[in-house]
């Protein structure tokens, strides 16, 4: 079999002439656009890496965001608490404080009138036993009890010491200013012998000397001269004693308070 080389030869222009052509006109801008979507499939990928990446770090910025204000609104929270509760303490505290004042000072009041009306009742009862002790007295007395008190007197009388001699002596007395012995009963002529006596005797002057009745004197006989006072009665005892009561009644220290309880219970 003969080769024709003019037609393969014309064959293998024309095949190359094809592959040129089709190289040219159809391979390379296909390739063209193959790579030109390519690219721009890269670069759409890579922007939205970018906006994946920027949206990531949104994200992560708006959760820290949000931790942060969870934290700081639990911080708020946390003190808010504390000091509503440190109020509501210091509300209570003082109200608690407030009302023990007031318990105090109604406490206090109670206690000034519990006093009170402990000192009112041991002034009155006081002043009942001692008038009681007086009237008593006084409805007892006799002849007999008025003749040793008479005695009991003048066994005073002679027991005075030398300052009220002396000072008794220094005075003038006269019928218009004499020597007074007061007594509840009327006494005897022989006891306003014995009396006036003793007066003479004991002052060493001859003094006029008068003598009267007096009801408020219970049971004692009183001598009044020269400004003295000379007596002895179970009256003045009474007296005394109540005077001693009303000064420790009247006295504020925590011994009469004690007192007064006693004398109240």
């Amino acid at each position: 079999m003969l080769i024709d080389w003019f037609t393969v030869g014309a064959q293998t222009i024309n095949f190359l002439v094809l592959v040129w052509l089709l190289k040219r006109f159809l391979y390379k801008p296909i390739l063209d656009a193959i790579e030109e979507r390519e690219n721009r499939i890269a670069s759409e990928l890579a922007y939205a890496d970018k906006q994946k990446q920027e949206a990531k770090q949104e994200r992560d910025e708006f959760t820290k965001k949000n931790e942060e204000f969870d934290q700081q609104r639990s911080a708020l929270l946390s003190e808010a608490t504390e000091d509503v509760k440190a109020k509501r303490l210091r509300l209570l505290d003082e109200a608690r404080i407030e009302a023990d004042g007031l318990r105090a000072k109604r406490q206090e009041s109670l206690k000034r009138e519990l006093a009170s009306l402990r000192s009112e009742i041991t002034r009155r009862t006081q002043a009942e036993v001692f008038a009681i002790a007086r009237h008593a007295l006084t409805d007892l007395a006799d002849a007999d009890l008025e003749s040793r008190m008479c005695e009991v007197f003048l066994a005073r009388l002679r027991s005075v010491d030398d300052d009220v001699k002396q000072t008794v002596r220094q005075c003038k007395l006269s019928d218009s200013d004499p020597a007074v012995v007061r007594t509840a009963l009327q006494l005897s002529a022989p006891q306003h012998d014995a009396i006036e006596d003793t007066i003479h005797e004991v002052f060493s002057s001859e003094m006029p000397v008068r003598f009267e009745t007096d009801a408020e004197i219970a049971s004692g006989i009183e001598l009044t001269l020269g400004g003295q006072r000379i007596a002895w009665s179970i009256g003045d005892y009474l007296t005394s004693l109540q005077n001693s009561v009303d000064q420790l009644l009247d006295d504020d220290s925590p011994q009469a308070d004690n007192v007064q309880a006693s004398v109240v219970q």
